[in-house]
């Protein structure tokens, strides 16, 4: 065996197995199945030309040898983003530990308590300090959730303010840059017009419904906000504000002076700045709009022997179940840095908060009194972390740089400077040190005292995190046992595999995840000039280039950092196109029936009407009535969304007649890149005649879902698309003809795109492929050995599966069992689910992926068999069965009193593996419907559950 091939560790079964599976399949080999599977027509012709494949070894030198081309300075930019410390047990036992970044979204809450806790944490975290009733569980950055902000206080807009058309928003010019971008690229398509101004001069019209505020200013500048939020709600306009979280801790909360909506990062909570991400944003609101908040709350219910249990609250109504009726389009959260941000802290709790941020204000005073004994001007009147200077900017620019400092400087003659809880005395003296050289002044000493900065209206003077979970574990001891404890109730995939269609839960390999700890990249700010990141660059360069080779495309923007983001960032693209064109009336976008509902979300969000095209027998798109749609809608057509291979699993022989049709009308297509697993190598987007795709790098590329994010969604584009792909106000990327801002960031979520670098690079052409043909092999050995079990919903002509596989559930019904209840059964078999009931109702969709070893797939093909023999001795008449009392729990399992109809051996240990490596779920079926009734958001007492 060659141990240096990355390609061995990655795909799960050796030749070996691979012959005993094409024999299964009745396949005389990996090139036949492909054939069988794949239409001719699009497979390519050459193998991907890219760079060798590199072993691990070579790999991890190489990616060191990079980061040294990245110079690490102090920075004090600000402007939302600032150096944090990362605790050191979180780094060590939740950013490295594959028990929590290989976890999925927690739809199985059972298998996710732990996570679902460490999420109830932070919102309730997020909750105390903000004064808000009700957090989500993160959303992707600052930015993109000030932008959510407008767009719910949109929705939420009283009957008057709709019926008069009241369509504008307020937006202080205290926003942060990258933010008003993001807010001119979201209100635009849906008919918002933002007016930018000062809120101390401001008179609102009857024509406004909702504004935003920055608190503290972008520069620093504390503003009294109460009485413009009391003349604003006087007159039924909604006050949304963007606020550091830190400052919070000395800061009056927002929603005690009115605030509808509060938004922000917790990157500042122990989250590495990883050249702008990612990072957890918060969304906190008011409960009753909770119908319409965006992404995921966690909310508290109980299970079926009436025991706490937490789950995704309202999951059932996410807001891309919505589809085309949706204000939003995200359908993901930032769990891993969440779960991160709560732990920083429970971990410091509420005197280390105030601790930190006593330390942080008091070092910034100082900093300023200082710099006016110096005789430089400091302007802000009243300031938490950051302070702004009149002086000469270049020339301390050119000093500060030379002793490896950043300030951010605003123009000319003013420079701002944003303090962290890094800084200490002797980083204090080096900031004063520029300006003295710089300025040729001599030393004087930093004064002992300074005054008090803050009226007594800015303070806090509420009480916040006094729950007993943030006052228990400031010791590392009781930390880490705190953590294991939560990780000992997640499944995640380093138990067992996670055969979730459409999601693609493959390894994330550990020399791809070793980068992320290294300072070298995780201390770069996002704004820094582009000559202190050279290693980033040449490694987004780099990713750029080898995704277009992969999709065929001329273009790629890695900004978007969400797959949602990337399918509305591919549509705007699109719109812009139409724009240039003088095509302005292009709006008509078709999307299949069977679509992922974020699909007709991020269409309405770009400004397009959904027409939704019909599905055949097959489970293909109906050709016909898809030509029908696009000769009727010819004038106006935009585009087309549709995923390859179908969301059935099939590829569908007829894609490149689908594209001509929608080219012959005028439209362009956009390709969901869901899929993308069973095209690397073997076929791509530009081949079957797409113009964009999005990537789901936490799918195809090995980015690990971390619990249901960090994700990123780069879009590849043909070549007429490049000139559209998304700029940033601070540093310029994108096109010549731009569209405005993503996300935050320059390239989004940067750190993370590491991992998908060394994915590529590591695996190289060969690996790639043969990883993609391994999916496909894998998909129908499963399917095969599940035949005469379960049915096989979907096709190809030649009977073959893509990289996942439909099978039926709806006829056990008439055993009184549903799909849902063979999910729960799974748990006890030590697995989690396949996707339940999407995209066709009653039915699983399998994708086991290509790392997955044959022993792992006959394991979890025994256990459906195992679980099919039960739902044939399952009655309507009689529920009392394993399949309706799953999962079964070690508390069930060992009481005295055991009065089910079966064994405990065949509730707990049906199969003769389990006993091997038993995973316990922790709570009983949970009762979602009793939940929502029962709205809980919060770490609240004991007694409000009860």
């Amino acid at each position: 065996m060659n141990t240096n091939s990355f390609q061995r560790r990655h795909i799960g079964p050796d030749e070996k197995e691979q012959e005993k599976m094409l024999a299964t399949i009745k396949a005389d080999n990996l090139e036949q199945l492909i054939e069988e599977t794949v239409p001719n027509n699009i497979l390519l012709k050459q193998p991907l030309d890219l760079e060798d494949s590199m072993s691990e070894y070579q790999y991890l030198a190489h990616i060191k040898e990079l980061s040294e081309k990245n110079k690490v300075f102090k920075s004090y930019i600000g402007l939302g983003y600032n150096e944090a410390i990362v605790p050191s047990v979180i780094q060590r036992n939740i950013l490295e530990n594959p028990g929590w970044y290989t976890a999925y979204t927690p739809y199985q809450a059972e298998i996710a308590q732990g996570r679902l806790e460490a999420l109830l944490n932070y919102q309730t975290m997020i909750c105390d300090l903000t004064g808000m009733e009700l957090a989500n569980a993160s959303l992707l950055d600052e930015s993109t959730a000030a932008a959510e902000a407008m767009a719910l206080l949109f929705d939420v807009r009283e009957r008057a303010k709709k019926k008069a058309g009241a369509n504008k928003f307020f937006v202080s010019n205290e926003i942060l840059p990258q933010t008003l971008s993001l807010l001119q690229t979201r209100s635009t398509p849906i008919g918002i017009e933002l007016v930018v101004g000062s809120h101390e001069d401001f008179d609102f019209g009857d024509d406004y419904f909702g504004a935003i505020l920055q608190y503290p200013g972008k520069f620093g500048q504390i503003f009294d906000y109460e009485s413009f939020v009391a003349k604003a709600n006087d007159k039924n306009i909604k006050i949304a504000v963007a606020a550091d979280i830190l400052s919070l801790v000395h800061l009056k909360a927002p929603g005690e002076f009115g605030a509808a909506v509060v938004v922000g990062t917790t990157q500042r909570f122990g989250i590495p700045l990883g050249y702008g991400g990612p990072h957890a944003a918060y969304f906190a609101t008011k409960e009753a709009y909770k119908r319409s908040i965006p992404g995921r709350i966690i909310g508290v219910t109980k299970d079926m022997n009436g025991k706490r249990a937490l789950r995704m609250a309202l999951q059932t109504r996410e807001q891309h179940i919505k589809r085309e009726r949706a204000t939003s389009n995200i359908c993901t959260a930032q769990v891993l840095l969440a779960v991160m941000a709560g732990m920083y802290a429970v971990y410091h709790g509420k005197e280390g908060l105030k601790y930190i941020a006593n330390n942080v204000h008091q070092n910034t005073k100082l900093l300023a009194a200082s710099l006016e004994e110096l005789g430089f001007k400091q302007l802000n009147a009243a300031y938490f972390d950051t302070i702004l200077v009149e002086v000469e900017a270049e020339k301390l620019r050119l000093v500060a740089e030379a002793k490896s400092i950043n300030f951010n400087y605003v123009d000319a003659s003013h420079v701002s400077i944003s303090i962290n809880e890094t800084i200490d005395l002797k980083s204090l003296t080096a900031i004063i040190s520029c300006f003295e050289e710089a300025f040729n002044i001599n030393s004087k000493s930093v004064p002992e005292t300074t005054s008090e900065i803050l009226s007594e209206n800015l303070k806090r003077n509420t009480s916040f995190l006094e729950n007993e979970i943030f006052n228990t574990y400031q010791s590392e001891t009781d930390m880490m046992r705190y953590i294991k404890k939560l990780e000992r109730k997640d499944l995640a995939l380093n138990h067992s595999m996670i055969s979730l269609g459409s999601c693609t839960m493959k390894l994330n390999a550990a020399s791809e995840m070793l980068p992320l700890s290294n300072p070298q990249w995780g201390n770069i700010h996002p704004f820094v000039p582009l000559d202190q990141a050279e290693g980033y660059q040449e490694v987004l360069r780099n990713l750029e280039h080898q995704l277009n080779i992969i999709t065929g495309f001329a273009g790629t923007s890695l900004q978007p950092n969400s797959g949602a983001q990337g399918e509305f960032a591919g549509l705007m693209t699109i719109r812009a196109y139409h724009l240039s064109n003088n095509d302005s009336h292009r709006n008509i976008c078709l999307i299949p029936a069977s679509a992922h509902g974020t699909n007709p979300a991020s269409a309405v969000m770009a400004g397009m009407k959904v027409v939704v095209t019909k599905t055949a027998e097959n489970g293909n798109i109906d050709v016909e009535d898809l030509r029908e749609k696009a000769t009727l809608h010819k004038d106006n057509l935009a585009a087309l969304m549709v995923t390859y291979p179908s969301t059935h699993g099939v590829y569908e022989k007829e894609i490149q007649e689908i594209t001509k049709i929608i080219h012959d009308n005028g439209g362009q297509v956009y390709m969901d890149g869901a899929n993308m697993n069973a095209q690397v190598g073997l076929t791509n987007p530009a081949t079957i005649g797409a113009d964009v795709c999005h990537l789901n790098l936490h799918k195809t590329f090995a980015i690990p879902h971390g619990g249901g994010g960090p994700g990123v969604g780069p879009i590849c584009v043909a070549p007429q698309l490049v000139p559209f792909l998304p700029t940033n106000p601070i540093i310029k990327t994108g096109g010549e003809n731009a569209i405005t801002a993503i996300s935050a960031a320059p390239w989004g979520s940067a750190l993370a795109c590491l991992i998908s670098y060394g994915y590529i690079t590591m695996l190289g052409s060969k690996g790639l492929t043969d990883s993609t043909k391994n999916a496909i092999l894998n998909a129908n050995y499963i399917k095969e050995r599940l035949n005469g079990h379960y049915e096989t919903l979907y096709t190809g002509d030649k009977g073959r599966a893509a990289h996942e596989m439909i099978i039926d559930c709806r006829g056990f019904k008439q055993n009184g069992i549903e799909v849902v209840d063979i999910a729960k059964r799974l748990m006890d078999y030590g697995f989690h689910a396949p996707t339940v009931s999407f995209p066709v109702g009653g039915t699983m969709m399998i994708e086991p992926t290509e790392s997955e070893s044959l022993a792992e797939l006959d394991r979890f093909c025994d256990a459906m068999i195992s679980i099919r023999e039960e739902i044939k001795n399952a009655t309507k008449e009689n529920a009392n069965n394993p399949l309706k009392n799953a999962p079964h729990t070690q508390e069930m399992l060992t009481a005295d009193d055991w009065t089910l109809p079966y064994t405990r051996k065949q509730a707990a240990f049906p199969l003769e593996y389990i006993a091997d490596n038993k995973f316990w779920p922790t709570v009983r079926r949970v009762d979602d419907a009793y939940g929502d009734r029962n709205l809980i958001c919060s770490c609240n007492p004991i007694e409000d559950y009860m």
